[in-house]
């Protein structure tokens, strides 16, 4: 196991991308944190069954005052952070609304970027201390592929993604000399449980988004475990500032 004894705290770990994420670094050996406003229990009960480490964490990513508690919570219990996956975000399944931008009021713009972008900058400076007294961490944020394609009617979302790539790239820059990697995974649509539950997509959406890739089918969650876990590990200590886009090959640059 690549990841044996590490430990990594999960942002919106409790469900969609960010449970499959908790799980395959629990799978990797990792004590796993999955911090998230939902009850997780059921998510640690399983993995307890198993008989790894693991804890959940209420947080509200955009507080920093809960931001500053997640992280001690999480020295005082393991004494460490390895690894941090600024997976919690608001996204269509969690209530956004597609629209005009001129039909976006200020007070929604504000909750998207108070979540995806300051909840993730929050949570790396709150973890920041602890990886540079270890003189190692990996740092992965997410991103979407709704930036580089310039997606309409989701400007708040989109630009909150497009945040997410210029924080990683400023970043990585101020830390690598504490041997801190950060990296962004840019996930293409993705189907998770949750976002079939919630979200119905029409026969020429779907259409449009399979014509788009060069692998034509539809994403999983198993189709970004291999590059979280990559990041997550010491095969990309020299591997920085980067992000990483996991959609079938929509976008090409």
């Amino acid at each position: 196991m690549r990841l044996k004894g590490k430990v990594a705290i999960v942002t919106g770990g409790a469900s969609g991308l960010g449970k499959a994420y908790s799980f395959a670094l629990y799978e990797e050996g990792c004590r796993v944190v999955i911090a998230d406003l939902k009850e997780a229990g059921d998510v640690v009960r399983v993995m307890d069954k198993r008989g790894g480490d693991a804890m959940t964490v209420t947080v509200d990513v955009a507080d920093e005052k809960s931001v500053e508690e997640m992280v001690r919570k999480v020295i005082e219990q393991f004494g460490r952070v390895d690894i941090l996956i600024n997976n919690a975000a608001r996204t269509s399944s969690t209530g956004i609304t597609r629209k005009p931008f001129y039909e976006i009021s200020t007070s929604e713009w504000d909750a998207v970027m108070a979540v995806n972008l300051r909840g993730t900058f929050l949570c790396c400076k709150a973890v920041y201390l602890h990886m540079k007294k270890q003189g190692k961490g990996k740092i992965i944020n997410v991103s979407s592929g709704t930036f580089f394609k310039g997606s309409p009617y989701y400007l708040h979302y989109v630009s909150s993604k497009g945040g997410i790539v210029g924080l990683t790239r400023g970043l990585a820059r101020e830390v690598g000399d504490n041997g801190i990697c950060v990296n962004t995974i840019s996930p293409g649509l993705t189907i998770t449980d949750t976002l079939r539950e919630r979200t119905q997509y029409s026969p020429e959406f779907k259409k449009a988004m399979l014509d788009s890739r060069c692998i034509k089918r539809e994403g999983v969650p198993g189709d970004l475990i291999g590059t979280i876990l990559f990041l997550s590990s010491a095969d990309s200590d020299f591997i920085t500032g980067q992000t990483i886009e996991v959609d079938g090959g929509s976008f090409l640059h």
